[in-house]
């Protein structure tokens, strides 16, 4: 298990995949028989403009940059800005632990802005505390759906940080388990402690639609210091959404709650955002809800007439002489093979 977690660091698992075989027999490189094929075909070293983009490429392109050649490994290894913001996402998440999160934000040298760890259920709050307090200037900590921490070791991680001259910006922790009210208070006093960095500014509204199809990837500056508060339906600590539909707008205006509240107590629309009833959701394959303005809009199976949403389409079997497509369900009802192989075959063709 270690050795993974180090190729895991190094990008040395990412060697294979990355390195296309142009006409050569399909192996694993290392990083001198890289550069050797390179020089003997006049391609030379990496161009100089390459290595500025470093800093902007996701963890996963990054550490593979670093299997390319020795010039860009060194680049990686050793520039301190590329690892300012270090955002760990799939498929990266199913690996990461507590050694790779360490030897990552080492790289750092305690200057770490961003760490957005999204749905690493590997990581403990031991882990966890040992990377703040080694970098005391974070301001975004990302960590939804960790389900390995817990509220009391993200309290002691948020305390460690205010404790320092510049206090946390904003923490995100939806998805962690056992969340009280208590616990929420505790860490929006911690989040305000220097009211004189304190921007008052109007509430900023959170639509379902633009909560799921957010990319950590480009990281935006919010007013909210924290992504849960008390639901006022359920009384729980969770994402609370706001409504795009008109006339919730207006309720909204009226200071009312109208249908302000979690995805538990209030459907909505995988595509729009929208409050949805039982009567006015349509049927979909992939089991998502959908308003049935956004029903009506999406492609659907020439079998079963039922769409995908957005998140969940794919490359899907074709139906000769037809616009629509085949869904995995019906695709294995009425045709019984594999719906992967017949749309590679597909592609093949």
């Amino acid at each position: 298990m270690e050795r993974k977690e180090d190729e895991l660091v190094d990008g040395s698992t990412l060697r294979g995949p990355i390195l296309p075989s142009f006409g050569y027999p399909e192996k694993e490189l290392s990083i001198p028989e890289v550069e050797e094929q390179g020089q003997g075909q006049g391609q030379g070293p990496p161009h100089e403009a390459l290595f500025l983009v470093l800093a902007y490429l996701p963890l996963m392109e990054l550490l593979s940059m670093s299997a390319v050649c020795r010039s860009l490994r060194d680049a990686v290894d050793k520039d301190v800005l590329v690892w300012l913001h270090i955002i760990v996402e799939k498929p990266l998440n199913i690996m990461f632990s507590d050694e790779i999160m360490l030897k990552l934000t080492s790289r750092a040298n305690g200057r770490l802005r961003t760490l957005a760890l999204i749905g690493c259920t590997k990581i403990t709050d031991h882990g966890l505390l040992q990377v703040i307090e080694k970098n005391p200037h974070i301001n975004k900590l990302y960590l939804p759906a960790c389900t390995a921490l817990t509220p009391e070791g993200i309290v002691r991680a948020v305390k460690t940080l205010t404790e320092h001259y510049q206090a946390s910006k904003s923490v995100r922790i939806n998805g962690i388990y056992n969340l009280t009210k208590e616990h929420l208070e505790t860490l929006s006093s911690y989040l305000q402690m220097n009211p004189a960095k304190i921007e008052v500014r109007k509430p900023e509204l959170c639509f379902f639609h633009d909560h799921r199809n957010f990319s950590v990837l480009r990281i935006e500056e919010s007013n909210r210091p924290i992504d849960v508060e008390i639901c006022p339906r359920c009384n729980e600590v969770r994402t609370v959404f706001d409504c795009p539909r008109e006339t919730c707008k207006k309720k909204r205006e009226k200071a009312t709650t109208g249908c302000r509240g979690c995805y538990f107590c209030i459907p909505r629309c995988e595509e729009c955002g929208k409050c949805v009833d039982d009567e006015e959701s349509g049927e979909v394959v992939c089991a998502e809800v959908l308003c049935s303005d956004c029903w009506l809009q999406l492609p659907k199976c020439n079998f079963c007439n039922r769409p995908y949403c957005s998140r969940h389409a794919k490359p899907q079997l074709t139906s000769p002489g037809s616009t629509g497509f085949i869904c995995a369900v019906c695709h294995v009802n009425f045709i019984g093979d594999s719906p992967c192989d017949s749309v590679e075959s597909q592609i093949a063709g």
